[in-house]
């Protein structure tokens, strides 16, 4: 499947970075992707050649604190720790309806009582929320696990995220749910608290984390943030057919829970923008920045799920399933699972303007652009996760909605792009891919059952 696979697409990437290519002779277009991946016997993943993986965390092992690893891994950061470690926090896309694949186990024994104080939402005591996050301590001497706790508990399908800058994470709430309800799924389940929130959990914590909502950053179905490292700004994305681009202009930089203003992206002269392509009525053409502005929103705090209609009455532009956002160089790298006419995702960024304090149309605009749409021939298709690699490229996670292989998607600033690693075994979407602090480890998830995978080799051979 992946031999008829060709290159289309021309790509700006993200702002040049030092290199760890630098020098290397860059294969042109259609090279990389060429090549054969080493198929794996242990049938987990296909890499190419020069790259090696080893299994980090996997659904249904014990953790240090007794519970189990939970499955659905999706959105994942590493972070600094002691003596050379590195700390990995990893989203749980669960809700529900899915307990077997809980950090409870399948029979759902009680939560023990030291945790239940920090359990955002217990459901009755019989339902809790089964989202969250975990933690995990990695020695890349030895590349091994050498301690993994739940961190973030009660939350509900913690799809993406993002780290900061300050040695946090950011964990998203893609589910809007309020207290009170009864949902169905398999069995009934309550909630007692309202859902749809930010929470932030610190690199350094060592067990389960107060699950505080940053209210002020919105209620809806987040999906991902960046924070800009120069501002404390922290961008947003919403998975919705219909979404809107948010960023969040905190009062405190560094510090969420103190406030802040939270708006949505809009272009100038063109109200609520549809960036869809979907028909000819508006469409936004590749490599074409436009400017932007950025409007108020009001009554953030929402009681129903309709905040992303509220922004489009007031002119924000709309996006299709806005889902993997991550700051790169100057900019913010953000995509859109099922944008473009075939439906197969587009690659935005944005890139601030020297005034952006909010208030109206500066005299030099932010801009956003159109890098990237897919169709049935693409290389890079339904992209989903992205980070920026050490040496400049954006490497993308797909997450494929016609059961094809998912797959890791590299792009030089040249507009090229080539494999790195396929999911031949599974329909599992790929998620969470990171970098260790070093550079030299790439982290990735497969969602289910649930498995992160740190990539090692020799980079520099294997994406030249």
């Amino acid at each position: 499947m992946l031999d008829r696979r060709r290159f289309i697409q021309s790509i700006i990437a993200a702002a040049a970075t030092p290199s760890l290519l630098s020098g290397a002779a860059l294969a042109g277009p259609g090279t990389t992707a060429a090549r054969k991946l080493r198929r794996d016997p242990d049938g987990i993943l296909d890499l190419v050649g020069g790259l090696e993986y080893r299994v980090v965390s996997r659904h249904g092992t014990k953790m240090s604190d007794g519970l189990v690893v939970p499955g659905a891994h999706d959105g994942m950061a590493a972070f600094p720790g002691r003596d050379g470690r590195i700390i990995i926090i990893c989203n749980h896309e669960l809700d529900g309806k899915y307990l077997p694949f809980s950090a409870f186990g399948k029979d759902y024994p009680a939560i023990p009582e030291n945790m239940q104080a920090r359990v955002y939402d217990l459901g009755g005591g019989k339902t809790p929320g089964l989202g969250g996050t975990t933690t995990t301590i990695w020695n890349p001497a030895t590349r091994e696990t050498e301690r993994q706790f739940l961190s973030l508990a009660g939350t509900e399908i913690n799809c993406a995220g993002g780290p900061t800058p300050w040695g946090t994470w950011l964990s998203c709430e893609e589910r809007f749910a309020t207290a009170g309800e009864e949902l169905t799924f398999r069995g009934k389940f309550v909630r007692e608290r309202n859902h749809g929130y930010v929470f932030e959990v610190p690199a350094a914590a060592t067990g389960l984390v107060e699950p505080r909502p940053i209210k002020s950053m919105g209620r809806f179905e987040h999906e991902a943030c960046a924070v800009d490292p120069r501002t404390g700004i922290v961008y947003m994305t919403e998975d919705q057919h219909h979404s809107l681009f948010y960023r969040f202009i905190p009062d405190v930089p560094g510090d969420l829970h103190k406030g802040g203003r939270l708006q949505a992206l809009a272009a100038v002269g063109d109200s609520a923008l549809p960036t869809h392509n979907w028909t000819a009525d508006h469409e936004i053409p590749l490599r074409s920045p436009l400017d932007v502005h950025w409007i108020d929103l009001k009554d953030i705090d929402r009681e129903n799920d309709d905040l992303r209609e509220h922004g489009a009455e007031h002119g924000a532009a709309m996006f299709a399933r806005g889902e993997g956002l991550c700051w790169a160089g100057d900019r913010a790298a953000f995509t859109c699972t099922i944008g473009g006419p075939a439906r197969r995702g587009q690659v935005f960024t944005f890139t601030p303007g020297p005034d952006e304090s909010g208030d109206g149309v500066s005299a030099e605009p932010g801009k956003l652009e159109l890098i990237a749409e897919a169709d049935e021939e693409s290389l890079l298709t339904n992209a989903d996760n992205l980070t920026m690699a050490p040496w400049g490229d954006l490497i993308v996670c797909e997450d494929t909605l016609d059961n094809s292989n998912s797959s890791i998607v590299g792009i030089r600033p040249d507009g090229s792009q080539y494999l790195i690693a396929d999911n031949a075994y599974s329909d599992s979407e790929l998620a969470g891919v990171c970098f260790s602090p070093d550079g030299k480890t790439m982290f990735f998830n497969i969602q289910y059952p649930g498995m992160t995978l740190a990539i090692t080799g020799d980079w520099k051979t294997s994406v030249a």
